[in-house]
């Protein structure tokens, strides 16, 4: 409901912009791995490619994958989260 997004903060001249309001569903922890992993640009080839050029082996173990994923379905902060949690991290 666009009126949700005033609720939330947005001035309704913004909000009157958007065509279409929809609402999505929470990613679970499965699909947060394979975003780790699994896209040509994740951000485990990521490290890895950055950790290379150090002559370094970037290694992560499925557990911990489950962990940073588990990490950002907690604190709901979904795919974009996951930078954030891993950067911290390292």
């Amino acid at each position: 409901e666009p009126k949700d997004l005033v609720t939330f903060g947005m001035i309704p001249e913004f909000v009157g912009r958007f065509s279409h309001v929809m609402s999505t569903t929470q990613l679970t922890v499965d699909q947060l791995v394979q975003v780790l992993t699994e896209p040509k640009n994740s951000l485990v080839k990521q490290y890895r490619t950055l950790f290379a050029l150090q002559n370094v082996e970037f290694v992560i173990t499925p557990g911990a994958l489950r962990m940073i994923a588990k990490m950002a379905h907690e604190r709901k902060t979904g795919a974009r989260g996951l930078r954030a949690i891993m950067d911290n991290l390292m």
